[in-house]
């Protein structure tokens, strides 16, 4: 039966488990005290905790965290480091303790917080990462290339709009103001043909009003000539002088 001091380990890693973003686990055997001691120093700046536990604790506690890979992962005398944040820093931890630190700590794999699985060769590629920061700010970079060559084409023209009235209002400075244009003066050498060409129209109206008055006087006269033609009497017989003799006889 176990003990509470084991149930209460369980608890404990169980719980680590839930929380953490990655799980590493890894072969401790052949590693002294002191580089022991060394090893959590580094993994605790690094935001990682690093402990050693049973394999048969271990199982439960992957079991009750519901990450039972946890366990293909898991051979011999093993340690777990585990990292609550960003997985890449904490892989980078472990990693470079490995790589410096001169001791026989070995990667076994790792298990991420969505209860994927990771081999030691994929976790040392993970270390070599930037970290989240860069990597977003690198992600956030690639997206905003193409807003800025798309807003860039749409400024294009107005650019090349803006460049052109600037080149104009520079010339037109350069060149100064346009001198005032000066007011034509008639001479009378310019309005005489004006002015013969005015009378023309009027003339030739007169002329045409002529014949048509002429037209109008002749009826009138002939008019005027008939009335007298016949208020003239005619004259009266004179008496035959043998008329009056032959009376004068009687």
């Amino acid at each position: 039966m176990p003990t509470q001091q084991k149930v209460d380990r369980v608890q404990d890693i169980k719980d680590r488990l839930e929380r953490s973003t990655i799980a590493m686990t890894a072969s401790y055997s052949g590693i002294s005290v002191n580089q022991m001691t060394e090893l959590r120093r580094a993994m605790r700046a690094g935001g990682v905790d690093f402990t050693i536990v049973k394999n048969t604790l271990l199982f439960l506690a992957a079991d009750e965290a519901q990450k039972p890979l946890l366990k293909d992962i898991i051979e011999g005398p093993t340690a777990i480091a585990l990292g609550y944040d960003d997985p890449v820093t904490a892989a980078k931890a472990v990693a470079d303790f490995i790589r410096t630190g001169g001791s026989t700590l070995a990667l076994q794999g790792a298990i991420m917080g969505d209860g994927a699985t990771m081999t030691a060769n994929e976790v040392t590629r993970l270390a070599s990462l930037p970290p989240k920061e860069v990597l977003l700010a690198q992600l956030l970079g690639t997206m905003q290339a193409p807003i800025s060559r798309l807003l860039g084409a749409m400024n294009a023209p107005l650019q090349a709009l803006n460049n052109v009235l600037a080149a104009r209002v520079t010339q037109m400075e350069e060149e100064g103001p346009a001198p005032a244009t000066e007011p034509e003066v008639t001479t009378e050498a310019d309005e005489a043909p004006a002015a013969e060409a005015k009378e023309a129209p009027e003339a030739s109206a007169e002329t045409e009003e002529a014949p048509e008055a002429s037209a109008e006087e002749e009826p009138a006269a002939e008019a005027e000539e008939a009335p007298e033609t016949e208020s003239e009497p005619e004259p009266e017989a004179e008496p035959d002088a043998e008329a009056e003799g032959e009376t004068e006889s009687e």
